[in-house]
């Protein structure tokens, strides 16, 4: 009798867990839809033109990547104040490497991916090794790197980028790629959906409906084969956003998929529970602030690429918007939840939000409130929820 009211505590601790996940869900689509009807009637329709849906998503990009590798910083219950300073000095060292020492392509990706890891690990060393607060960690190093870069570059920008560089954050993929990857990338999502629900199905957990799984997989391939059809009317799909796809796949394999990512859930939710249970905490953390750092340099290449130079105040404030997009994504500040698409869809809804509000010329200071009032509206939607639960 006590084992199957264990089991259906925990079936109903399971389903409370999914509703307010898929609350999160279609909280986040409903924000997308209504900005977008919004911006669509306030500029006449231009806000979805081709061009701009293009240039939408390379926004998107860099805030995205940025958030892929913060999610995890935050899920471990840490923060990192530094991607901003970080992402803009190792945008300034790619182009320091590209323009002022003529190193070729692939040795300038190799060693800015290495030193970000490397900056990374720094922070995480102090974070996870010395106790420091990773607050205070992050915070010292968003100064002491916006230091270096303007020491490096004496306070000038860098430019021009060779035609190499510049096709990481200013290319295109041919129209047939695209939908080729589209379809091959529907297909294996598909696949693996189902494969998912006879696993479930074998074990005797819950599963949707299969009308259900069809109508949700069907608008899936809609949305995503409209969206290629639109981005192909003006030049095609932007290659960040192929990276921004790509990395955010990896990041949910990592989060759903690992050893490593459970750990980092385990000690966001609770440190002293994951430490008895023989995870290595220090070595993880140290890990975790080794890939944001991963991020923030491929963010800070495709930054100094799509600018076609590296500049002394590249990355200012980022680190406010990818946290903003990692709340607003459903991730708790205090750790133990969030998910990697749900971070990448509220670094769409920033980006949405800048877009939009520069097409219609909103002052800055009000771009800076608007923003500033979904961030705390989107915290305290979480604290709502976790009090409901």
């Amino acid at each position: 009798m006590s084992k199957i009211l264990r089991s259906d505590t925990k079936a109903s601790a399971a389903g409370g867990k999914l509703k307010t996940m898929n609350l999160q869900v279609f909280v986040m689509l409903a924000a997308i839809v209504a900005i977008m009807l919004f911006f669509t009637l306030t500029t006449e329709g231009s806000y979805l033109s081709a061009r701009n849906i293009s240039n939408l998503l390379r926004q998107t990009a860099i805030t995205g990547i940025l958030a892929v590798g913060m999610v995890f910083v935050i899920i471990s219950a840490e923060i990192d104040l530094s991607v901003g300073s970080m992402m803009g000095l190792l945008g300034g060292v790619a182009a320091i490497f590209d323009v002022w020492l003529g190193w070729p392509l692939p040795l300038t990706i190799a060693v800015t991916l290495a030193l970000g890891m490397l900056l990374g690990a720094w922070n995480g060393w102090w974070v996870a090794y010395r106790k420091v607060p990773s607050f205070i960690v992050t915070l010292a190093g968003m100064l002491a790197f916006r230091g270096i870069l303007i020491g490096l570059t004496n306070g000038t920008t860098i430019s021009p980028t060779s035609a190499a560089m510049s096709q990481i954050g200013q290319s295109y993929l041919p129209g047939g790629v695209g939908f080729g990857i589209g379809v091959v990338g529907l297909a294996l999502f598909v696949g693996l959906q189902w494969r998912r629900r006879a696993k479930r199905l074998r074990l005797g957990l819950a599963v949707p409906t299969p009308v259900g799984n069809i109508t949700r997989q069907a608008m899936t391939a809609i949305l995503v084969l409209a969206a290629i059809y639109l981005l192909n009317d003006y030049r095609g799909v932007p290659t960040p956003v192929l990276m921004l796809v790509a990395l955010m796949l990896a990041g949910l394999f990592m989060a759903t998929r690992t050893a490593f990512g459970r750990r980092i859930y385990a000690i966001g939710g609770n440190i002293d529970a994951a430490r008895l249970s023989g995870v290595n905490v220090e070595r993880t953390k140290l890990a975790v602030f080794a890939i944001n750092g991963l991020m923030v340099a491929i963010a800070g290449l495709i930054l100094s690429s799509r600018l076609g130079a590296g500049s002394p105040s590249a990355g200012n404030i980022a680190e406010l918007d990818a946290i903003a997009a990692c709340v607003i994504g459903g991730t708790s500040l205090a750790g133990g939840i969030g998910s990697v698409a749900g971070a990448v869809m509220g670094a769409f809804i920033m980006a949405s939000l800048d877009n939009g509000m520069s097409m219609l010329d909103v002052p800055t200071f009000w771009q800076y409130i608007v923003k500033g009032s979904i961030l705390l509206l989107a915290v305290w939607m979480d604290t709502a929820t976790k009090k409901r639960v």
